[in-house]
């Protein structure tokens, strides 16, 4: 990866307030972070350098509460999570509605554009686990689901 493919990644952080960006590509992981505003770290990792994690141990994983049968809403990309289509308006969704499939949940803006995250399943909002105006990383949990 090149200076200036890092420059845009850096770029990218400013223009979005986004605190951290991790990409990999031929074989090179580049991770940027801001430690304090305008400070950005910079850690390149070979891919190759990097050790397997060990398989899970079954011993080794925390007893869990009974689960119940949920699911996750996971951000689609990197972004802003909006509660709301608006500052003045409610949110979307709230801990206890039920929702359908195709119901927006929230919108994650990136790059200035404004993307409606909708429901894929059917349920119970259990959790909501960002604020509004937070940034989120690809694939972080935004909800949690209880299918009903």
């Amino acid at each position: 990866m090149n200076i200036k493919k890092i420059k845009e990644l850096v770029e990218l952080m400013n223009e979005n307030d986004l605190t951290e960006v991790e990409v990999e590509q031929e074989g090179v992981k580049v991770k940027l972070s801001k430690k304090m505003p305008g400070a950005v770290e910079q850690v390149v990792t070979p891919v190759a350098a990097r050790p397997e994690p060990a398989p899970a141990a079954e011993a080794a994983a925390p007893p869990q509460k009974e689960q119940r049968n949920v699911k996750e809403v996971k951000a689609p990309m990197v972004g802003t999570f909006y509660s709301a289509p608006a500052p003045d308006a409610d949110p979307f969704v709230e801990v206890g509605d039920v929702i359908q499939k195709g119901d927006v949940l929230c919108i994650v803006e990136a790059m200035k554009l404004m993307n409606e995250v909708k429901a894929e399943f059917g349920g119970k909002i259990t959790e909501i686990r960002v604020e509004s105006a937070e940034s989120v990383e690809f694939g972080q949990v935004l909800f949690v689901v209880e299918l009903v």
